[in-house]
Protein backbone atom coordinates (compact mmCIF):
# COMPACT_ATOMS: atom_id res chain seq x y z
CA UNK A 1 0.00 0.00 0.00
CA UNK A 2 2.19 2.85 -1.28
CA UNK A 3 -0.11 5.23 -3.12
CA UNK A 4 1.41 8.14 -1.18
CA UNK A 5 4.95 6.83 -0.68
CA UNK A 6 7.41 9.58 0.30
CA UNK A 7 4.72 12.27 0.17
CA UNK A 8 4.39 14.80 3.00
CA UNK A 9 0.89 15.79 4.06
CA UNK A 10 -0.62 18.28 6.48
CA UNK A 11 -4.10 17.42 7.76
CA UNK A 12 -5.70 20.22 9.75
CA UNK A 13 -8.09 19.39 12.56
CA UNK A 14 -6.80 15.83 12.66
CA UNK A 15 -7.08 14.96 16.35
CA UNK A 16 -10.42 13.19 15.86
CA UNK A 17 -13.16 12.27 13.44
CA UNK A 18 -12.68 12.60 9.70
CA UNK A 19 -9.30 14.33 10.04
CA UNK A 20 -7.88 11.60 12.24
CA UNK A 21 -9.05 8.94 9.81
CA UNK A 22 -7.54 10.77 6.82
CA UNK A 23 -4.21 11.15 8.65
CA UNK A 24 -4.20 7.44 9.52
CA UNK A 25 -5.06 6.30 6.00
CA UNK A 26 -2.49 8.64 4.45
CA UNK A 27 0.22 7.24 6.71
CA UNK A 28 -0.80 3.68 5.87
CA UNK A 29 -0.25 4.57 2.21
CA UNK A 30 3.29 5.78 2.89
CA UNK A 31 2.84 9.50 3.56
CA UNK A 32 4.62 11.40 6.32
CA UNK A 33 1.79 13.15 8.11
CA UNK A 34 1.53 16.34 10.14
CA UNK A 35 -1.42 15.95 12.50
CA UNK A 36 -2.65 19.45 13.27
CA UNK A 37 -4.87 20.21 16.25
CA UNK A 38 -6.23 23.36 17.87
CA UNK A 39 -6.83 22.24 21.47
CA UNK A 40 -6.95 18.44 21.73
CA UNK A 41 -3.28 17.64 22.23
CA UNK A 42 -4.18 14.29 23.75
CA UNK A 43 -6.25 13.33 20.73
CA UNK A 44 -3.55 14.37 18.26
CA UNK A 45 -0.87 12.48 20.15
CA UNK A 46 -3.12 9.42 20.17
CA UNK A 47 -3.41 9.60 16.38
CA UNK A 48 0.36 10.00 16.00
CA UNK A 49 1.01 7.09 18.36
CA UNK A 50 -1.31 4.82 16.38
CA UNK A 51 0.37 5.79 13.11
CA UNK A 52 3.87 5.14 14.47
CA UNK A 53 2.83 1.81 15.99
CA UNK A 54 1.58 0.82 12.55
CA UNK A 55 4.98 1.61 11.03
CA UNK A 56 4.14 5.10 9.78
CA UNK A 57 5.68 8.52 10.31
CA UNK A 58 3.78 11.41 11.90
CA UNK A 59 4.13 14.42 14.16
CA UNK A 60 1.54 16.52 15.99
CA UNK A 61 1.60 20.31 15.64
CA UNK A 62 -0.71 22.67 17.51
CA UNK A 63 -2.28 25.58 15.68
CA UNK A 64 -5.59 27.40 15.44
CA UNK A 65 -6.11 27.78 11.69
CA UNK A 66 -8.13 30.96 12.16
CA UNK A 67 -4.93 32.67 13.36
CA UNK A 68 -2.44 33.46 10.62
CA UNK A 69 0.51 33.29 13.03
CA UNK A 70 -0.51 29.77 14.09
CA UNK A 71 -0.82 28.66 10.48
CA UNK A 72 2.63 30.04 9.71
CA UNK A 73 4.01 28.10 12.67
CA UNK A 74 2.31 24.91 11.46
CA UNK A 75 4.06 25.14 8.10
CA UNK A 76 7.38 26.13 9.67
CA UNK A 77 7.24 23.00 11.84
CA UNK A 78 6.44 20.93 8.76
CA UNK A 79 9.41 22.43 6.91
CA UNK A 80 11.66 21.75 9.88
CA UNK A 81 10.53 18.13 10.25
CA UNK A 82 10.19 17.01 6.63
CA UNK A 83 11.65 19.72 4.40
CA UNK A 84 8.80 19.82 1.90
CA UNK A 85 5.04 19.53 1.42
CA UNK A 86 3.03 17.65 -1.18
CA UNK A 87 -0.53 17.49 0.17
CA UNK A 88 -2.70 19.84 2.21
CA UNK A 89 -6.02 18.68 3.63
CA UNK A 90 -8.15 21.54 4.95
CA UNK A 91 -10.27 19.54 7.37
CA UNK A 92 -10.45 21.83 10.42
CA UNK A 93 -13.97 23.10 10.78
CA UNK A 94 -16.81 23.82 13.15
CA UNK A 95 -20.57 23.82 12.81
CA UNK A 96 -23.41 25.33 14.73
CA UNK A 97 -27.06 24.88 13.89
CA UNK A 98 -29.48 27.57 15.04
CA UNK A 99 -32.66 29.29 13.92
CA UNK A 100 -31.94 32.46 11.99
CA UNK A 101 -33.58 34.44 14.80
CA UNK A 102 -30.87 33.12 17.13
CA UNK A 103 -27.92 33.68 14.79
CA UNK A 104 -25.14 35.84 16.22
CA UNK A 105 -22.21 37.72 14.77
CA UNK A 106 -19.92 35.64 16.97
CA UNK A 107 -21.23 32.36 15.55
CA UNK A 108 -20.95 33.69 12.00
CA UNK A 109 -17.36 34.83 12.44
CA UNK A 110 -16.29 31.64 14.23
CA UNK A 111 -17.59 29.44 11.44
CA UNK A 112 -16.27 31.59 8.61
CA UNK A 113 -12.93 32.25 10.32
CA UNK A 114 -12.20 28.55 10.73
CA UNK A 115 -14.04 26.98 7.80
CA UNK A 116 -13.12 29.59 5.19
CA UNK A 117 -10.41 32.02 6.30
CA UNK A 118 -8.40 29.26 7.97
CA UNK A 119 -8.41 27.26 4.75
CA UNK A 120 -7.25 30.32 2.81
CA UNK A 121 -4.40 30.92 5.26
CA UNK A 122 -3.30 27.28 4.91
CA UNK A 123 -3.50 27.40 1.11
CA UNK A 124 -1.36 30.53 1.03
CA UNK A 125 1.32 28.86 3.14
CA UNK A 126 1.16 25.62 1.18
CA UNK A 127 1.97 27.42 -2.08
CA UNK A 128 5.29 28.54 -0.62
CA UNK A 129 6.25 24.92 0.08
CA UNK A 130 4.83 23.35 -3.08
CA UNK A 131 7.14 25.40 -5.27
CA UNK A 132 7.72 24.39 -8.88
CA UNK A 133 6.97 20.71 -8.21
CA UNK A 134 3.31 21.49 -7.56
CA UNK A 135 1.04 19.96 -4.98
CA UNK A 136 -2.38 18.77 -4.02
CA UNK A 137 -5.09 20.45 -1.92
CA UNK A 138 -8.20 18.73 -0.60
CA UNK A 139 -10.87 20.87 1.04
CA UNK A 140 -13.24 18.99 3.33
CA UNK A 141 -16.53 20.68 2.62
CA UNK A 142 -19.99 19.24 3.36
CA UNK A 143 -23.06 18.01 1.57
CA UNK A 144 -24.73 20.91 3.36
CA UNK A 145 -23.03 23.23 0.86
CA UNK A 146 -25.34 22.09 -1.92
CA UNK A 147 -28.29 20.77 0.11
CA UNK A 148 -28.66 23.14 3.07
CA UNK A 149 -30.94 22.09 5.91
CA UNK A 150 -33.08 24.22 8.25
CA UNK A 151 -31.05 25.96 11.01
CA UNK A 152 -27.83 25.43 9.04
CA UNK A 153 -27.76 28.61 6.97
CA UNK A 154 -24.45 29.97 8.29
CA UNK A 155 -22.65 26.62 8.27
CA UNK A 156 -23.94 25.81 4.77
CA UNK A 157 -22.87 29.23 3.55
CA UNK A 158 -19.35 28.73 4.90
CA UNK A 159 -18.99 25.39 3.13
CA UNK A 160 -20.47 26.77 -0.10
CA UNK A 161 -17.83 29.50 0.09
CA UNK A 162 -15.13 26.84 0.45
CA UNK A 163 -16.44 25.06 -2.64
CA UNK A 164 -16.37 28.33 -4.59
CA UNK A 165 -12.75 28.80 -3.52
CA UNK A 166 -11.95 25.29 -4.76
CA UNK A 167 -13.38 25.96 -8.21
CA UNK A 168 -11.85 29.43 -8.53
CA UNK A 169 -8.38 28.30 -7.46
CA UNK A 170 -8.42 25.27 -9.76
CA UNK A 171 -8.46 27.79 -12.62
CA UNK A 172 -6.04 30.20 -10.93
CA UNK A 173 -3.54 27.34 -10.52
CA UNK A 174 -3.53 26.61 -14.25
CA UNK A 175 -0.04 25.59 -15.36
CA UNK A 176 1.29 25.31 -11.79
CA UNK A 177 0.87 21.54 -11.30
CA UNK A 178 -1.47 22.10 -8.35
CA UNK A 179 -4.71 20.16 -8.06
CA UNK A 180 -7.49 21.25 -5.70
CA UNK A 181 -10.79 19.50 -4.99
CA UNK A 182 -13.61 19.53 -2.45
CA UNK A 183 -14.93 16.47 -0.65
CA UNK A 184 -18.56 16.75 0.49
CA UNK A 185 -19.33 14.23 3.25
CA UNK A 186 -22.88 13.36 4.14
CA UNK A 187 -23.91 12.41 7.67
CA UNK A 188 -20.83 10.90 9.32
CA UNK A 189 -20.60 9.31 12.76
CA UNK A 190 -17.99 11.35 14.63
CA UNK A 191 -17.46 12.74 18.09
CA UNK A 192 -19.21 15.88 16.89
CA UNK A 193 -22.35 14.17 15.63
CA UNK A 194 -22.52 12.24 18.89
CA UNK A 195 -22.10 15.32 21.06
CA UNK A 196 -24.70 17.35 19.16
CA UNK A 197 -27.28 14.58 19.55
CA UNK A 198 -27.55 13.59 15.87
CA UNK A 199 -26.48 9.97 16.36
CA UNK A 200 -29.41 7.97 17.67
CA UNK A 201 -31.92 10.73 16.97
CA UNK A 202 -35.11 10.68 14.91
CA UNK A 203 -33.34 13.01 12.49
CA UNK A 204 -30.57 10.44 11.93
CA UNK A 205 -33.24 7.80 11.26
CA UNK A 206 -34.86 10.10 8.71
CA UNK A 207 -31.53 10.78 7.02
CA UNK A 208 -30.68 7.07 6.85
CA UNK A 209 -34.13 6.30 5.45
CA UNK A 210 -33.43 8.74 2.60
CA UNK A 211 -29.87 7.48 1.98
CA UNK A 212 -29.71 4.94 -0.87
CA UNK A 213 -26.92 2.99 0.84
CA UNK A 214 -28.98 2.87 4.02
CA UNK A 215 -26.57 3.89 6.75
CA UNK A 216 -24.75 6.75 8.43
CA UNK A 217 -21.23 7.18 7.09
CA UNK A 218 -18.00 6.45 8.94
CA UNK A 219 -14.84 8.61 8.88
CA UNK A 220 -13.01 5.98 6.86
CA UNK A 221 -15.59 6.34 4.07
CA UNK A 222 -14.26 9.86 3.54
CA UNK A 223 -10.62 8.97 4.21
CA UNK A 224 -10.51 6.38 1.43
CA UNK A 225 -11.70 8.92 -1.13
CA UNK A 226 -9.20 11.46 0.21
CA UNK A 227 -6.41 8.93 -0.41
CA UNK A 228 -7.60 8.57 -4.00
CA UNK A 229 -7.66 12.34 -4.55
CA UNK A 230 -4.22 12.72 -2.99
CA UNK A 231 -2.73 10.01 -5.20
CA UNK A 232 -1.60 9.96 -8.80
CA UNK A 233 -4.73 7.90 -9.58
CA UNK A 234 -6.62 11.21 -9.50
CA UNK A 235 -4.08 13.05 -11.62
CA UNK A 236 -6.74 14.26 -14.08
CA UNK A 237 -9.12 15.59 -11.42
CA UNK A 238 -9.18 19.18 -10.22
CA UNK A 239 -11.82 21.78 -9.39
CA UNK A 240 -14.37 19.11 -8.54
CA UNK A 241 -16.93 18.78 -5.74
CA UNK A 242 -17.15 15.09 -4.88
CA UNK A 243 -19.96 13.86 -2.63
CA UNK A 244 -19.25 11.05 -0.18
CA UNK A 245 -22.74 10.66 1.17
CA UNK A 246 -24.12 7.19 0.53
CA UNK A 247 -26.08 8.71 -2.35
CA UNK A 248 -28.29 11.09 -0.41
CA UNK A 249 -26.91 14.14 -2.23
CA UNK A 250 -27.28 12.47 -5.61
CA UNK A 251 -31.05 12.39 -5.38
Amino acid sequence: MNKLKDKVAIVTGASKGIGASIATYFAAEGAKVVVNYASSKEGAERVVKAIIENGGIAIAVQGDVSKKSDVSKLFEETQRAFGTLDILVNNAGIFEYARIEDATANSFHQQFNINVLGSLFAIQESLKMFGDKGGNIINISSGASKTPVPTGSIYSASKAALDAITISLSKEFSGRKIRINSLLPGAIETEGTHSNGFIGSDFEAKVVANTPLGRTGQPEDVAKVAVFLASDDAGWITGEKISVSGGIFGL
